[in-house]
Formats: C-alpha cells, structure tokens, sequence
C-alpha cells in the first residue's frame, strides 16, 4: 500500500508580533495563504578567463513573508494597525516584527525576526470581496525542522 499524508492549512499556527504593539496568532481565519521566501542566493560562480569556476558559499537567512488576507478580516484590520503605529513611531521600532509558523503536520516551523513591511499594500475594491497582500522583509527567518511531532 503507498504512503500517504494529509495536508490542511489549518493545521498551521502563525504568530507576528511586535513588542510595543502586541501580538496576534492567526490559524487560517482571515488568510488566504502564507508564502516563506528566501532572498540571499546562497552560492555564487565566479569566473576566470581560463574558464575554472571559483564557487562561493555565502551566508543570509533573510527573506520574506507574504501574507495574503481576506480584505475584510480581522487580519488586514490588525496588519494595518501595526503599519500604521510603526510609521508613526521611533525609527527604532520599524523593523522589530517577529513570526512563527508553526507547521507541525510537517514536522517544521520559521522563526522571522528583524521583520519590517515592505510597503503598505495596495487595496483593490469591485464587486467581489478581494485579498490584499502584505509582504515583510525580515533579516533572519530560520527553518526548524521538528521531530518526534506528528
């Protein structure tokens, strides 16, 4: 008989918070999908003009996360919020957004940190309600891989 495994979207936790604006944990309410993306290109060819390739391995966990909310839910309400205290705050506060994803069915969770909004998303409105996307820059996002957890 063959494997087989069972994905749900609700099965992930996620939490961002910031520590003057509070926290919010979200588990599939509101969203419409979460994307983890690395930036940092982690090997790089460099190469002489007698054609030998020099291979450089380069560190940088940073990346980024987007988050696509229902533009009615509480969500993009409380995204909004914390974009909206953290440009009027100290420039110390910008860029101290943490999250977790917690993908325990998948034995992996992120840890994100030095986290910062990209840009305050553009809202679209017609007939059918739509999702905005809010993407955060982070400095480090980890991948840790769980055991022992199903």
């Amino acid at each position: 008989m063959p494997d087989q495994s069972t994905y749900s979207f609700t099965d992930i936790v996620a939490t961002i918070k910031h520590s003057s604006y509070g926290s919010y944990s979200l588990q599939g309410e509101g969203i419409g999908d979460i994307t983890v993306s690395k930036v940092t290109d982690r090997s790089v060819h460099d190469v002489a003009s007698d054609g030998s390739i020099m291979t450089s391995k380069i560190a940088g966990n940073n990346g980024t996360v987007a988050i696509n909310a229902q533009q009615t839910s509480y969500l993009h309400e409380w995204l909004q919020g914390l974009f909206n205290f953290l440009w009027q705050a100290d420039t110390g506060e910008w860029a101290h957004i943490e999250m977790t994803i917690e993908c325990p069915k998948m034995n992996k969770m992120f840890y994100c940190n030095g986290g910062a909004f990209a840009k305050e998303p553009d809202e679209p409105f017609q007939a059918q309600g739509q999702r905005v996307a809010w993407t955060l820059l982070f400095a480090d996002i980890q991948r840790i891989q769980l055991t022992g957890v199903h």
